[in-house]
């Protein structure tokens, strides 16, 4: 890293400069990574992620900037067992599934997004519940326990982010006002924490209903809401949401994200509604 931060990019050439620079970052990511696996001799480290931020001069502006211009993620057994001596630093680095900047360049870098920035420290989280293989495949989701179904939808969405590593959080107990569950999603590209509210609902969602949840999203500085509901949305809250942070999920998108994981489930508003007359006789 000394040598990035002494050379001169006036004095090499653009091409030699990018060379020098990118052969650096990908030796100083894995030499990272590697130092703080041997050093776990305990095993309490169950994934290594690296984030390498530069410091620098932007020519265009004349002000001080800092990027993060790349990022890389391992675990400690599979850093270990780098042979730091032998390996071409970009290759390994790409092998690792590593992300740095194209065009890696000393004096003008391009930030890249961070593999994991996320804070996961919350105090409203809460230990998960299994619901779905204990229901019967006849289910009325509309008709099922409100806190069941909150945890239903916490399940549904870790089986739908699974494959990017993403971890999916249930919150206390709500009954329709905050947050209901959260997503920390590592993924480089559509990754990000995201707050999810679910709504068993028999009668249409209004638009205030979008609205609080806009101003949820700002105030938890999440990436995206999501409003899942047994029912549905009136045009006025897609007009709404359109071009926010948004997403709208109703009842047959819901059915059909169960459906992909192997669950098939139902959603009768009618007869929910009827249960709850009769239930509240």
């Amino acid at each position: 890293m000394k040598l990035l931060k002494n050379m001169n990019c006036s004095e090499v050439s653009e091409r030699e400069s990018k060379r020098l620079y990118s052969e650096a970052i990908h030796a100083v990511m894995l030499r990272t990574v590697y130092e703080i696996a041997i050093a776990d001799t305990v095993g309490a480290i169950s994934l290594i992620t690296v984030n390498g931020r530069l410091a620098y001069t932007d020519r265009t502006s004349g002000h001080r900037h800092q990027d993060f211009v790349a990022t890389l993620q391992a675990t400690p057994s599979t850093a270990s067992a780098l042979n730091l001596a032998e390996v071409a630093p970009k290759e390994a680095f790409r092998a690792l599934k590593g992300i740095a900047a194209p065009g890696l360049d000393a004096c003008k870098p391009t930030a890249v997004r961070r593999i994991m920035e996320l804070n996961k420290e919350d105090g409203r989280i809460v230990e998960g519940r299994a619901v779905i293989d204990g229901l019967a495949p006849e289910t009325n989701l509309a008709a099922m326990d409100w806190e069941e179904f909150e945890h239903l939808i916490r399940e549904v969405f870790e089986k739908e982010f699974a494959a990017s590593g993403a971890e999916v959080k249930v919150t206390r107990a709500s009954r329709d006002y905050g947050v209901d569950a959260i997503v920390f999603d590592p993924d480089p590209i559509r990754g990000g924490k995201y707050v999810i509210q679910a709504k068993r609902y028999t009668n249409v969602v209004g638009v205030e209903a979008v609205r609080d949840l806009f101003g949820t999203v700002m105030n938890e500085g999440a990436n995206r809401g999501i409003l899942v509901t047994t029912s549905g949305f009136g045009p006025e809250s897609y007009e709404w949401a359109k071009d926010k942070p948004i997403s709208l999920m109703d009842g047959p998108n819901l059915l059909n994200m169960l459906r992909r994981h192997g669950h098939g489930y139902r959603i009768d508003l009618t007869e929910a509604k009827r249960l709850a007359r009769t239930t509240a006789l």
